[in-house]
């Protein structure tokens, strides 16, 4: 209601633990909450796209045409993925925020720094769902890919912290910013 201060994910925490100095919000206090997650979704899947788009040579060529073929097929599909994804996605980037927020970095700056480490984090979802298959041709289809997925994941490492880095900066203002 207009005049009533706001109460985010962060400070409701803080409040309800009766905190007088809250910790800084976790990346899904600032990332998944519903307001914020549709937007999320949203600059991921523009992600994508530009780093598909990024991708040159003849494997670009083919990660273009594979790209364009799962949209053509079933549009909506990687929305419908990064939807599904996202929790265990933040989840996994968590520790490099909060070394981030410990060392009072940036952490964009900390993700493309640690670009291989990032890529393993994140592929290790896929990993785990991969191991988890029954499909033994598609367990070897991935193992086969694994390695040239990770080098495109490390590769689009510097456009999730800048992603990440826009909500978390948009979160850092908004917690510094006295209430009205």
């Amino acid at each position: 209601k207009a005049g009533e201060p706001l109460v985010d994910p962060y400070h409701a925490r803080a409040a309800k633990s009766g905190a007088r100095f809250p910790a800084m919000p976790t990346l899904t206090d600032i990332l998944l909450v519903p307001g914020t997650r549709p937007k999320v979704i949203t600059d991921c899947v523009q992600l994508i796209n530009e780093a598909v788009d990024s991708k040159g040579g003849l494997t670009g060529l083919a990660v273009k045409g594979a790209y364009a073929l799962v949209k053509a097929v079933k549009p909506g599909f990687v929305t419908e993925a990064v939807d599904h994804m996202l929790d265990d996605f933040v989840k996994r980037l968590e520790p490099f925020w909060a070394d981030a927020q410990a060392k009072n970095e940036p952490v964009g700056a900390l993700l493309s720094s640690r670009a291989p480490q990032v890529a393993d984090a994140l592929l290790a979802i896929s990993d785990e769902r991969a191991a988890k298959s029954t499909n033994p041709n598609l367990k070897k289809a991935y193992e086969k890919m694994r390695p040239t997925g990770k080098k495109h994941v490390e590769q689009a490492v510097p456009r999730v912290g800048r992603l990440v880095g826009k909500y978390t900066s948009a979160a850092a203002a908004t917690t510094a910013s006295p209430s009205a």
